[in-house]
């Protein structure tokens, strides 16, 4: 049997947690910054947990993860 690939761009963008679930930043912190407020930057700064939802097609994308 091969082994499995990893997309690339998954392993860029998601971490694994140490109970399995995946880690990713948060969008909308890149440009424009001027107006939005400190209060929504400062959360814009911390991780997320990805999706139940999503989190089978990570698995996918991770195999290694």
């Amino acid at each position: 049997m091969p082994k499995m690939k990893t997309r690339k761009s998954a392993a860029k963008r998601f971490r694994a947690t140490g109970k399995g679930k995946f880690k990713r930043n948060r969008a909308y912190k890149s440009h424009i910054l001027t107006s939005k407020s400190r209060k929504r930057k400062r959360k814009l700064r911390q991780g997320a947990v990805v999706n139940k939802t999503n989190e089978s097609q990570l698995r996918r994308m991770l195999p290694y993860a």
